[in-house]
């Protein structure tokens, strides 16, 4: 049975398959992919499991739909965020703003359980790891590089390749405070202000290694003689 878009169905379906969506979250984020059932998020969602069929067509596609739905919703919030500062001035405090964003969302313990849930079933589900993939880390990647592009443009970083650039910055950012709540739980997280700090640290380390080279104002001299 195919699965039914929200852009397909009358607005008291759409609430249907919001419930549906937001049962399936609390069923899957706490429990085994198979020991949940549709008849478990049927009487979650308070609709017939017939209902929940009509909507998604099976328990895999369900999956998906809620970890697509999920981690696009997180890079509309970051992406919302990446607008191009006013003066070269303000290249810092808006890198850390966008990436303090990213990291906090990053760090949320309904992200991470959807995260490890993922890395569970993707040898069973393998489009649950492209579904993350593309609107997770792609999408903020593709975001800062094209903040990256446009600011080496104007003159205020000198960033040859924006893509590698906007991969290196991320990490710097994301790598170790994610591993760590990945493999320890979402209480190694650090605090907000620990986070702040973390990648005020971080966006100065790019900075430095993308900074664009003072213009000295010299110009060159002609060759005695000549």
């Amino acid at each position: 049975m195919k699965s039914q878009g929200p852009g397909q169905l009358r607005p008291s379906s759409v609430a249907k398959r919001a419930a549906v969506l937001r049962a399936a979250e609390g069923a899957f984020l706490s429990a085994r992919y198979d020991d949940v059932t549709m008849d478990d998020i049927a009487d979650a969602s308070h609709v017939s499991k017939q209902t929940v069929y009509a909507h998604f067509g099976t328990k895999e596609r369900l999956l998906v739909e809620l970890v697509t739905a999920m981690t696009r919703e997180a890079g509309d919030t970051v992406s919302a965020d990446a607008v191009l500062p006013e003066s070269p001035g303000d290249v810092a405090q808006m890198l850390t703003a966008v990436l303090s964003h990213q990291l906090a969302v990053v760090l949320s313990p309904r992200l991470l359980r959807l995260r490890r849930l993922v890395i569970s079933e993707v040898p069973r589900f393998p489009a649950l790891a492209r579904a993350v993939y593309e609107q997770g880390p792609l999408r903020a990647g593709e975001t800062l590089a094209g903040l990256l592009r446009e600011m080496d443009v104007r003159g205020w970083v000198r960033v040859p390749d924006p893509v590698v650039a906007a991969e290196q910055l991320n990490w710097l950012v994301m790598g170790a405070p994610t591993n760590a709540a990945m493999y320890l739980g979402d209480d190694v997280a650090p605090a907000p202000q620990d986070q702040q700090a973390h990648v005020r640290a971080a966006v100065r380390t790019f900075l430095a290694a993308y900074a664009r080279p003072p213009d000295t104002g010299v110009a060159a001299r002609s060759t005695p003689g000549c």
